[in-house]
């Protein structure tokens, strides 16, 4: 007997893809100078956002939840390698953020229908703000109460946002130029009989 809840074939398969295509977008990098690590620009981001425009609540969290799974089991699946030690790294965060924000921008799409390009692009603002708060506050801590360095506002505003807030910003517009074109044939893919 089939438990109602449980995944078909074709939604395992489709999470399996974009934890694949995530881990690929790490591989496509811009280190940045940063201190007191560098930060990293990469395209995990607009594979992180079809996940959550195109597949719903549940596939998105659990597809970024499997990167996120390989990467502290020790894949390199992540812009600087892997391990459960990078959960002590500033930029781990960011990572967190990919799973809030893929899961959050699911639940929104599934409320709003029909959903346009300026509603997914509302959509996706929203996971936008989700990652960038968390990367932010899990950096300051980080830096603050187990590195024991002194991190301004400042400079988590320049290291942590502004140095890359514009190519995920762009990415957001990609991401959504293409959701808004793939979302009815995903649909129609993924949860018709």
């Amino acid at each position: 007997m089939i438990r109602e809840n449980a995944l078909s074939i074709r939604e395992l398969t489709v999470g399996g893809l974009f934890a694949a295509l995530i881990t690929a977008g790490a591989w496509v990098k811009i280190t940045l100078p940063t201190q007191p690590l560098p930060m990293h620009f990469t395209l995990q981001w607009f594979f992180v956002l079809l996940a959550g425009l195109l597949l719903n609540k549940k596939l998105a969290g659990a597809s970024v939840a499997v990167y996120l799974f390989l990467g502290l089991m020790g894949v390199p699946v992540f812009a600087s390698g892997g391990g459960p030690s990078y959960i002590a790294r500033p930029t781990f965060g960011y990572l967190l953020g990919f799973f809030a924000a893929a899961y959050a921008m699911a639940w929104l799409s599934e409320r709003v229908q029909p959903a346009g390009f300026l509603k997914l692009f509302g959509i996706s603002m929203a996971g936008f703000c989700l990652y960038y708060g968390i990367g932010i506050l899990y950096f300051f801590i980080i830096c603050r109460f187990f590195i024991a360095r002194e991190v301004t506002w400042q400079i988590l505003f320049i290291n942590c946002f502004l140095l890359t807030a514009g190519g995920d910003f762009a990415l957001c517009l990609a991401a959504v130029s293409v959701a808004a074109k793939l979302r009815g044939i995903v649909k129609k893919t993924l949860y018709m009989p």
